[in-house]
């Protein structure tokens, strides 16, 4: 071998280690993954969001073969677990079951939040939607949401609407609600959606925002009036109770989301396999009727589509926090 012929090599390899080292392992083998993934949860295990997360742990591992590993660390409206994924490698191998409440409403609801919802993580796919519903105690009289505002418009200040806490989703639903109906009502947060149920029923509180699942049961009974779910399409557990919209409150909209990421730096093969694989979880049958159960919607995206889902949403909610009042340290 000759010395031009040496260069020559010498060259060709340090280019082939070069192009290896940009990219960990994982996106170099396609038998990713090779041990088990950690799942993130940012709410206790026992929830409906834990529930949910469990479902997409047991599919997604059946269909990457290996286990996906639930991790459940509640707190700071799910800023903990954020925090937690956002400083984890970005190998694949810990990711994180999102939500609107870490993703999009706690960077204007937390002074000091100490990880970048944007800069922090990379979107693989949206995995359900969901909604709340508007329900009032049976000692309001109206008996629609035009009736209830103009109630509201009747007597500024006196009605009021509990919450779970402030800068929850029932919270802002109530928020946004108030001011796009230009009206006067009162919160009242409590520690969780139990207590402040209690309340409602016992018609110490006047309306409520709150998830479908745990509403279908008394709004059946009649121990609470639907008045409207939030989203922009009826539920189909509740066909009958019309959207806001639809009930004539122009422009609200709020439409709680789940779904997968994963820390900076995960290379895009890894994203692109865990992307195709939430696609053919959420798509089966199976899937879409446990969705339809508690009250939500399976619906998949792009990573693309996802990150701009987040960026519009945290533009969405900043000003409704601000004109809430609520912040958190």
């Amino acid at each position: 071998m000759n010395f031009r012929h040496f260069l020559a090599l010498g060259a060709t390899t340090l280019a082939a280690t070069s192009l290896l080292t940009a990219f960990p392992a994982t996106a170099q083998d396609s038998a990713y993954p090779k041990q088990p993934i950690t799942l993130v949860v940012p709410y206790p295990a026992g929830g409906p969001t834990d529930a949910m997360a469990r479902v997409l742990g047991q599919k997604l591992g059946n269909r990457l073969g290996q286990q996906v590993i639930i991790d459940n660390r509640g707190g700071a409206g799910g800023g903990i677990a954020a925090e937690l994924v956002a400083r984890a490698p970005g190998d694949g191998y810990t990711l994180f079951f999102g939500t609107t409440g870490a993703l999009a409403i706690n960077p204007s609801l937390y002074a000091k939040l100490r990880y970048d919802p944007v800069k922090d993580f990379v979107p693989v796919s949206l995995m359900a939607t969901t909604m709340n519903v508007l329900v009032t105690s049976p000692q309001i009289p109206a008996k629609n949401l035009n009736e209830l505002i103009a109630l509201a418009k009747a007597k500024p200040g006196e009605l009021t609407y509990g919450s779970a806490g402030n800068g929850t989703s029932n919270h802002l639903s109530g928020e946004l609600f108030r001011s796009t109906a230009d009206i006067q009502i009162n919160h009242i947060p409590y520690k969780g959606s139990a207590p402040a149920l209690v309340d409602l029923l016992g018609g110490r509180l006047s309306m409520m925002f709150d998830t479908i699942a745990q509403q279908t049961q008394n709004i059946a009974a009649g121990k609470v009036h639907a008045l409207a779910v939030t989203g922009t399409r009826r539920s189909p557990l509740l066909p009958n109770v019309p959207t806001a919209q639809e009930a004539g409150l122009k422009g609200y909209d709020v439409t709680i989301w789940y779904g997968l990421l994963a820390p900076k730096g995960t290379p895009a093969p890894v994203i692109d396999r865990l992307n195709r694989e939430m696609v053919a979880v959420m798509s089966t049958d199976d899937m879409k009727k446990r969705m339809d159960a508690d009250g939500s919607e399976a619906r998949t995206t792009t990573p693309t589509e996802f990150a701009a889902l987040i960026k519009s949403d945290t533009a969405k909610w900043a000003p409704v926090v601000k004109n809430s009042g609520a912040t958190l340290n």
